[in-house]
């Protein structure tokens, strides 16, 4: 790898299947007000049109963009074949349904700048729906740490992948785990074990949920974080009984989702396995009054609240 370019940022955005969505990822990016040194777009085997939309649309890109399309080969894969191309020194992947804000690379690039010992820079980031609507933003679930993040991950406290610029020369070749489901968590965790996480403040990113995260997609993703645990043990700063503390919290955690997702039983019955891992009397009755509510309360103060998000953020195209 060549000697990286300082303040420079090497852009990957992996596709697959987003053809409704990947034009305005990519003028997202276009409009940096610090473009990227280099931009390479990857589909991973799309099924749809995506192929024709993004020829189409990187022929207006202002800098060095370079498209591959081949087989489908999974999101890992695709993350380590664009960073074998990055000789710069940032490196940041969006995905194809998502979207960054105008001052996203030069902002994250400057709080790296200033932080030399942070792998990695994120942001807070809107949730935006497939029309573009803003329904939440991160900062309203919690102000996550910083500095010191490995806590914070060992009891599933993740941020999202728009908003994170990596520090290039601490990825090494390959960073990601290929045989994971989960494509960013296990590298967190390794990078959090021996580096600095620098969290900024700012909502500058948009991620698009356009599908229904299910209890089991989510019980899946749980049983990937323990997974991972398990596999970085060695390289982890904890005692065993340490880390047996933290799982017994993430699942306690992952209860709650399960509740909200509209498994009372699983959540019921994953509480009560871990309750040790409650903060305290009063939120494990709080909790437990969440899973007796009747299921149609619950969800009609859901739709309530998104609807009222979506009135008082709009659309994320006024932000671009």
């Amino acid at each position: 790898m060549n000697a990286p370019n300082d303040n420079a940022v090497f852009v990957a955005v992996p596709s697959y299947n987003h053809a409704a969505f990947v034009e305005q990822c990519l003028h997202s990016i276009f409009r940096q007000t610090l473009p990227p040194a280099k931009l390479l777009v990857i589909d991973d085997g799309s099924k749809d049109d995506s192929v024709a939309v993004i020829e189409k649309t990187l022929k207006d890109a202002p800098f060095d963009a370079e498209f591959i399309a081949r087989d489908n080969r999974g999101l890992s894969a695709t993350l380590n074949e664009a960073i074998s191309y990055a000789d710069t020194s940032y490196f940041a992947y969006l995905g194809s349904d998502d979207l960054w804000l105008p001052n996203f690379l030069e902002t994250q690039a400057a709080l790296l700048g200033e932080r030399k010992d942070a792998a990695l820079a994120f942001s807070h980031v809107y949730v935006i729906d497939e029309n573009g609507d803003i329904f939440d933003r991160t900062d309203n679930w919690t102000e996550f740490a910083d500095g010191d993040f490995l806590p914070t991950l060992m009891t599933g406290g993740i941020f999202s992948s728009p908003g994170v610029l990596y520090r290039r020369e601490f990825l090494g070749e390959r960073p990601w785990n290929e045989n994971s489901k989960l494509e960013d968590y296990e590298l967190y965790l390794r990078l959090a074990a021996k580096h600095q996480f620098a969290r900024n403040t700012d909502v500058l990113a948009a991620w698009r949920q356009h599908g229904r995260n299910t209890s089991d997609d989510f019980a899946l993703m749980v049983d990937e974080w323990l997974a991972a645990q398990e596999k970085l043990r060695g390289e982890l700063p904890y005692t065993d009984e340490e880390i047996a503390a933290f799982q017994t919290r993430l699942r306690y955690a992952a209860a709650r989702h399960f509740n909200r997702t509209g498994s009372r039983r699983r959540a019921a019955k994953a509480m009560w396995a871990n309750r040790e891992g409650s903060s305290s009397l009063t939120e494990k009755a709080l909790d437990a009054v969440r899973v007796a509510a009747p299921r149609r309360l619950f969800d009609a103060q859901r739709r309530r609240r998104k609807d009222a998000a979506k009135r008082r953020y709009g659309n994320i195209r006024e932000l671009l």
